[in-house]
């Protein structure tokens, strides 16, 4: 499957500070540069903190660093705003927030969105009980088209805490019963999954087996 990469989390985009700013700039640029050269790579990142800001302000801010980032020849296949859990000051806590982003990207050829579990169940999303309804509201403001990844992870708290704690699969409170739904879900289940729990090697060699049993071949 495709190879996920990951901005570093010290990227703030839309940092009251300039210099903050500057660097989130340069240092996304630089990894898109390098992420062309990986094959089948999606670059993911956390769209930034408003810090009191507002999300308003913050938003223009981020677009304009996705622009400045995305504006060379070579570019991996997607730039992927991951779905926040709204912790503190974090933007892309709703589909809102995320499609206000990329509709100030010019090139939204090259945009889409990893959905992280945790996260929009933290956010307020219900992914586990109500996953028809919350895909079809992903669709209508975002865009399916536009999901391209699934960072699958449990939750430690309960939905919409945005407290952004990943537990093991089936260990919190999406469940095992929730994540069965997610894998086999047929807007979902052809997309690539990649662990983010609380785990060992030996952890994430049995979750994924777990996953595996949980999966319907005829779904």
């Amino acid at each position: 499957g495709p190879i996920l990469c990951h901005g570093a989390y010290t990227m703030n985009g839309c940092s009251t500070k300039e210099s903050v700013r500057e660097f989130a700039r340069t240092a996304l640029r630089e990894d898109l540069a390098k992420a062309a050269h990986l094959p089948n790579c999606l670059y993911n990142f956390h769209p930034g903190s408003h810090l009191k800001q507002g999300a308003e302000v913050a938003i223009p801010m981020i677009a304009d660093m996705l622009n400045y980032a995305v504006d060379q020849e070579e570019l991996p296949p997607f730039v992927l705003l991951e779905t926040m859990a709204g912790k503190g000051t974090e933007v892309g806590r709703t589909f809102e927030e995320l499609a206000a982003i990329i509709d100030k990207v010019e090139r939204k050829d090259r945009m889409g969105v990893c959905l992280d579990t945790c996260h929009v169940y933290d956010g307020g999303y219900d992914i586990a009980g109500d996953t028809d309804g919350v895909l079809a509201h992903f669709d209508e403001v975002i865009g399916l088209s536009r999901l391209k990844a699934i960072h699958l992870n449990d939750d430690k708290n309960p939905m919409g805490s945005h407290k952004d704690r990943h537990e093991k699969i089936g260990e919190g409170t999406i469940g095992l019963e929730g994540m069965e739904r997610i894998i086999n879900h047929p807007l979902l289940r052809n997309l690539p999954f990649y662990l983010e729990t609380p785990n060992d090697l030996e952890g994430y060699k049995r979750e994924i087996a777990l996953l595996r049993s949980l999966r319907k071949e005829d779904a």
